[in-house]
């Protein structure tokens, strides 16, 4: 058995169901099945994917993204969706570190990844287009018109990989956590239970794809359930009122960084929300103003914590108890193990705050070509999470502190590290640290601390415009601060709450 076969069951079960609505149109749980059949054999006789082959996928949110997972999971291959707010350069850095044998890429980015190719001999790359290239890349449709052959390879279970999801580390660099086909299955029962999902919920679904808070919390739940999902390509504010007000979803997912936006169409306030069962939240702190909010209208907002290291599902608020646990991130999963531990390694009393660590069938087998990091992370059978947080009398748990340094806007976390040796290879920046400043919209935003090289002038201008093309956009300084010399401590570290004051002055 494998993750394919809940469409194919599902296909059989309830022919007449819409599994995906996109921008007009519906595609039924047969037609889906067909449809990823379709491309396991493309997959298989056009571009010779193996079981443990990896196929990259760069695009917004596409039914064609979802195809290609289950596609991947009927042929034990490994399914990498990439951020298309990252640069180029970053791509070329996780593919060339999960060895893809095939690329696919929409149109919005097939301009800047046309010099691509020449540095990943090894790897096939296809257009998804159906025109407007130069013809060097084959086309998905060309290379589907000559698929033939079967459309699974034999012996594929749930121990197989399915997907690599990059995260950024500590270090600034990106890691590939693989998720098998059994985390995902177990995420999608944690998640089931989570929001009491069933065949008959309608699931507005706008996170992006390449996050797994957008692929697995509830797109590839509801799927598994026999659920409908409304997919949008992108997050706009518009759209997304029109398709409460118009289609009536049951279930969505909302950030804090998605509320102002929301909330400044002029007939929002005034939408009937009646329809929406829940409204599920995460990846940063959430404002007591954005609780508050949906529960005055009695809709429960549902708090999730997790990482891309567990599928994410692992602490959770539900509809039962959302109301009664304001400001926690809820309790366990139903298939995880939740520990906190202090610095030696044992478990905290009640009430006092340590690392959170979680095990679980979904949580990640490894980081991808990265055995010490994978030590690091699973030391002791168990996933250490980086974020401290306690649990109160009733089992009840809170999150107090994030990892280490790590900034999130927008629902995006930013690695200073990253953004520092970017800083560091500017020729006149003697010195730099990166640290997050609070933002009414974003959350949060990153805020560069430099030092210039002596008889060098810089200016703001000079450093925001150095990392153009060299790091995704989101992770840019929107601020940059001039100092002699930073604050560092007596080992010579930087003492970055020092800096945090600075700059939130």
């Amino acid at each position: 058995m494998n993750i394919a076969d809940w469409i194919e069951k599902w296909a059989r079960a309830k022919p007449g169901k819409a599994a995906i609505l996109f921008e007009g149109g519906e595609m039924t749980y047969p037609r889906f099945n067909d449809e990823i059949k379709a491309a396991a054999r493309l997959l298989k006789s056009q571009l010779d994917i193996a079981p443990g082959d990896r196929v990259a996928y760069l695009g917004q949110n596409h039914p064609q993204l979802l195809v290609f997972l289950f596609a991947c999971a009927r042929l034990g291959a490994i399914l990498v969706p990439l951020n298309w707010r990252l640069a180029p350069r970053e791509h070329v850095g996780m593919l060339r570190n999960c060895g893809a044998k095939a690329f696919f890429i929409d149109e919005p980015y097939r301009q800047q990844c046309a010099s691509l190719d020449a540095e990943l001999p090894g790897c096939r790359f296809v257009a998804m287009a159906q025109g407007g290239d130069d013809g060097r890349w084959p086309r998905l449709a060309e290379l589907s018109r000559r698929a033939d052959g079967v459309d699974r390879h034999e012996g594929i279970g749930l121990d197989s990989p399915l997907l690599i999801i990059y995260t950024s580390g500590t270090t600034g660099s990106p890691k590939g956590a693989v998720l098998t086909q059994e985390a995902v299955q177990y995420n999608a029962f944690n998640s089931a239970l989570l929001h009491d999902m069933t065949s008959q919920d309608l699931i507005l679904s706008l996170l992006p794809l390449f996050h797994v808070g957008g692929l697995n919390v509830q797109t590839t739940t509801a799927l598994y359930v026999g659920a409908t999902v409304i997919l949008h390509r992108l997050f706009e504010p518009r759209l997304v009122l029109d398709a409460i007000i118009e289609q009536k979803p049951t279930l969505t997912i909302l950030l804090p960084a998605h509320m102002p936006a929301l909330r400044s169409l002029a007939d929002w306030e005034t939408a009937d929300f009646s329809c929406l069962r829940a409204v599920l939240t995460g990846s940063s702190a959430i404002p007591r103003d954005m609780i508050r909010y949906w529960h005055d209208r009695g809709i429960p907002l549902l708090n999730m914590y997790g990482a891309s290291e567990t599928a994410p599902v692992a602490i959770h608020q539900s509809v039962a108890n959302a109301f009664a646990t304001e400001g926690s991130i809820g309790f366990p999963a139903m298939h995880c193990e939740i520990r906190v531990i202090d610095a030696n390694g044992n478990d905290c009393p009640t009430g006092e705050p340590g690392e959170i660590l979680i095990r679980g069938k979904n949580v990640m087998s490894h980081y991808w070509n990265n055995e010490e990091a994978t030590r690091a992370a699973l030391a002791g059978g168990w996933f250490h999470s980086g974020d401290i947080g306690y649990v109160n009398p009733a089992g009840c748990y809170f999150i107090i502190d994030r990892k280490k340094d790590m900034i999130i806007s927008g629902g995006e976390n930013i690695y200073p590290t990253e953004i520092e040796n970017v800083l560091m290879m500017h020729p006149d920046v003697q010195e730099a640290s990166v640290v997050g400043r609070s933002d009414p919209h974003w959350g949060e935003v990153p805020v560069a601390v430099v030092v210039a090289r002596e008889g060098c002038k810089l200016e703001k201008r000079d450093i925001l415009e150095w990392f153009d093309g060299k790091l995704g956009r989101y992770k840019h300084p929107k601020d940059v601060i001039f100092v002699d010399e930073l604050p560092r401590n007596e080992m010579r570290k930087v003492v970055k709450h020092v800096l945090r004051d600075m700059v939130a002055s």
